[in-house]
């Protein structure tokens, strides 16, 4: 099992930009593919952002297409997420997820993953 812890997240303005990481310990997930949800309070999980082991193909919801950026440091075992131009709607918990290992696949269904991080608070005020 792998342990994944997310960082970055804090109170913004709108327009403004963040960059989440997700570290990653207790195995290697050079080989897996990982993604980003978010879960708004009162609403369900969604997906935001996934990427494949080789870290050349990539994926977005459509809320964040064009303005999120995710990405991967494979020798640093980290997973990234780059977010501009953020928006009042982007508030939530923003989790790092990945897929178990050799599934290199990106994909947006967040019951393929099995290892969750605790999440990290993104806030945008108007």
């Amino acid at each position: 099992q792998v342990q994944l812890v997310e960082s970055g997240g804090g109170l913004v303005q709108a327009g403004n930009s963040l960059r989440l990481s997700c570290a990653a310990s207790g195995r290697n997930v050079s080989n897996s593919a990982m993604g980003w949800f978010r879960q708004a309070p009162g609403q369900r999980r969604e997906f935001v952002a996934t990427i494949n082991w080789g870290g050349d193909y990539t994926d977005y919801g459509n809320s964040v297409r064009g303005r999120f950026t995710i990405s991967r440091d494979k020798a640093k075992n980290a997973l990234y997420l780059r977010m501009n131009n953020l928006k009042p709607e982007d508030t939530a918990v923003y989790y790092c997820a990945a897929r178990r290992a050799s599934s290199g696949v990106a994909s947006a269904d967040e019951s393929l993953y099995v290892d969750w991080g605790r999440g990290t608070q993104v806030t945008v005020s108007p």
